[in-house]
């Protein structure tokens, strides 16, 4: 299920949680950027409309996505939390360790050769992250 500003305010009211201006702000600027955010990041663009938002308030925000199934959070080994928008479609990571860049990929043999090894093993997979890190082509250069 997409997320949107109608699916926050069903999830805050079902949770006893009022959707205030604020928190739609919030949930708009992350709406339109999509990829994965820093909390400092979404900050910055979230000050643009509305400058008396916090810090404190977009990471309590994230944190209710994340709870309510809305968001994942990720951590790619440069000490920070990233967040995008959670969707049913499964995908790994490429990440660039000189400058962030993170690049999604979902590949199919990738999928079958995992299932494959713990097949093998009689290991049942419940969840798995893909992660790997390197150069992308503009930092090899």
């Amino acid at each position: 299920m997409p997320i949107t500003l109608k699916n926050l305010k069903q999830t805050l009211s079902e949770k006893g949680i009022r959707c205030t201006r604020k928190r739609e702000v919030i949930l708009e600027a992350f709406l339109k950027v999509g990829g994965h955010l820093t909390i400092e990041e979404l900050l910055e663009r979230v000050k643009k409309t509305d400058p008396k938002i916090g810090y404190v308030t977009v990471y309590r925000m994230l944190k209710l996505l994340k709870e309510s199934g809305l968001a994942h959070q990720w951590q790619f080994g440069d000490g920070h939390s990233r967040f995008e928008k959670a969707t049913d479609r499964h995908h790994d990571h490429l990440i660039c360790m000189k400058c962030g860049k993170i690049i999604e990929f979902h590949d199919e043999q990738i999928e079958l050769l995992q299932d494959k090894v713990a097949q093998k093993s009689h290991f049942q997979i419940i969840k798995h992250i893909h992660e790997v890190f390197g150069y992308c082509s503009k930092c090899q250069q």
